[in-house]
């Protein structure tokens, strides 16, 4: 499993770059992309749009089921990564480097665990 130790890491496999003090990237992490399957449909919010702390913001669509991508952050979405949208397999490829949103303003935020906290929490089931 891939873990990039930049990142942080929710309990529900997204992973969050702090880009700033408010400001951050979303994905999902290598963990997620795996237990998906093969990703054909992202469906994201708008930019402008509000995200609050886990409540879906997203949604992947894999050829086993549609999964809701949860927010590891309440705050404003300041930019959608189009490229996901348009080519969803390109996150199976490279789950870090296929982010889903920048937010900005960010009020609250999940409990995030380190890489290596995600890690062992991913050895024992991810649940």
């Amino acid at each position: 499993m891939n873990t990039p130790t930049n990142l942080l890491y929710a309990k529900t496999h997204e992973w969050v770059e702090m880009t700033g003090d408010t400001t951050a990237r979303i994905g999902i992490s290598d963990f997620a992309q795996h237990e998906l399957g093969d990703l054909v449909f992202v469906n994201l919010p708008a930019p402008g749009d509000s995200v609050t702390v886990g409540q879906a913001f997203a949604d992947v669509e894999s050829v086993k089921a549609v999964s809701d991508v949860l927010s590891p952050v309440t705050a404003t979405v300041s930019a959608i990564n189009e490229e996901v949208i348009n080519s969803p397999e390109i996150i199976n490829e490279d789950p870090y480097g296929s982010w889903f949103i920048e937010v900005e303003n960010i009020s609250d935020k999940t409990a995030l665990m380190t890489p290596d906290e995600y890690e062992e929490f991913c050895k024992n089931g991810g649940h």
